[in-house]
Order: structure tokens, then sequence, then C-alpha cells
């Protein structure tokens, strides 16, 4: 029983890649059988169709999401350190071989007991992201923020990187979602001046964490009290910056 187990995860993650490199409509199970080195059969062994093969990519990608929410539950600290613990994950679940399964597999048709199923999924991650938002600025972790539009920024984030990171890259999944996590950290702490806590929007219908990751853009919230530089520190001219010279020394 083990043994096919772990065959047939064997199976999932080679479909997993060849739908990432070639898209869904243009692999084959053929392909997939090639790469693997297995006859077509073998493949209907463990699976019976493409399109449950696709629908399994999902589930192992976001199953990855759904353990960081049990084991966050867990740990006794803030809600902003059980948050970024879930983000890591996440980031670390879509750098992943699973990525484009689970950011792109709603877009395509599948049965609507199987896009009912990733609906409710996407739905649950992005509660549970909600959730962990309220906690932190009921403990104080958290700078008060939208909870819902503050969700939406984050999966959608993250759920892009699915659409530029390649394992060949120079750096790993888990590296950029160290980074990913440092960059959601500073924007959530907690700042010196006191604010009030927005209401949460209710004009927006779906999350990316439910829909996968939107074209359009987002609202900014959280700016610093410096308006005149970059998220990185540096002065940016045209906003009432000084320009700086170099090089002058002794008279110059």
């Amino acid at each position: 029983m083990q043994d096919r187990a772990i065959k047939r995860d064997a199976v999932i993650r080679a479909a997993a890649r060849a739908f990432n490199e070639k898209g869904y409509h243009n692999t084959s199970l053929d392909d997939i059988a090639a790469a693997l080195e297995v006859t077509k059969p073998t493949v209907y062994y463990y699976v019976s169709n493409k399109e449950q093969l696709l629908f399994e990519c999902f589930l192992a990608g976001v199953e990855q999401i759904r353990a960081a929410f049990r084991e966050a539950k867990q740990l006794n600290v803030s809600a902003r350190e059980r948050l970024n613990a879930v983000l890591r994950h996440y980031a670390q679940a879509v750098a992943s071989e699973f990525g484009w399964c689970m950011v792109r597999t709603e877009d395509l048709d599948l049965s609507p007991s199987m896009s009912a199923h990733i609906k409710a999924l996407k739905s649950e991650v992005d509660q549970g992201i909600r959730r962990l938002l309220r906690e932190g600025m009921q403990d104080g972790s958290i700078h008060p923020c939208d909870p819902k539009m503050t969700a939406f920024a984050l999966a959608g984030a993250l759920n892009w990187i699915a659409h530029w990171f390649r394992e060949n890259q120079s750096m790993t999944g888990v590296q950029i979602a160290d980074a990913f996590v440092l960059i959601f950290e500073n924007g959530l702490l907690p700042r010196q001046t006191p604010a009030t806590l927005p209401e949460e929007s209710a004009h927006v219908e779906s999350s990316p964490a439910e829909s996968g990751p939107s074209k359009s853009g987002s609202s900014r919230r959280g700016r610093q009290t410096h308006p005149d530089r970059s998220v990185s520190g540096r002065t940016q001219p045209g906003n009432g910056a000084t320009t700086r010279r170099r090089g002058r020394e002794s008279g110059d």
C-alpha cells in the first residue's frame, strides 16, 4: 500500500512539472508516462484521466498551506508570527512544482464538482489568513488594517510567484519565501503613531486566494511617514527630495 502511494505521488509530481513547463492543454498522458519511463496504462493505474491529475496536483500544493495553518495553531506565539509561518509555507508551495497548478487550475475547464472543491479550499485559505490578521490586530502584533484587502494583497503577491519563478534561478523557493515574509513583516508591524481600524471591505467579491492572481491593480495602505522615500529607503527625486552631489571634497 505504501509502495503504491509513493508511485502515485511520483506520477502527480511528474504531471505537475509537465503542466508547469508545457501547459495543461499541451501536455498528454504520453508525455507524463515518458517522463517517468513507464507505459501509459501504468499512469491510468493511478489516475483515471488528465483532469484528475491536474486536480491532484492542485490538492498536493494547497495541502501544504492547510498543514501550515494546523501547525501554526499549535504555536504559542503572536498571531503575526503564526501568520508569517503560514505565509512562508504558502510561498514555498507556490514556488514548488505544484505552483502553476495551484494558481491556474480554476481557469481551466474542470468538472463542476472539482471546480467547487477547488473554490472551497481557496476560500478556506483566504479566511484563514483573514482570521490571523484579525487576531494579530487584537493582540497588538499587527498594525490595524482591512483584513479582506490585506489578505487579497498577500495572496495575490504570493500567487504571482508561480508566473515568474523557475527552479533553475539563483534563489531557491525557501529563499524567496523568506524574502517575501520579510517584506510582509515590515508592512504589518505596528507603527508608533495610532491608527483607526478601517472597516472590512465588503464590495470585493473574490480574493486572489480564491480565484488566482488578477491583472487589476490594488490600493496601497499603511504608507510610512516619509512620503519621499521608497520601500528601500532611498530618496526619490521629484517629490520634494533634495539631490545630493557627490565628489565635493576640499574646494570642489
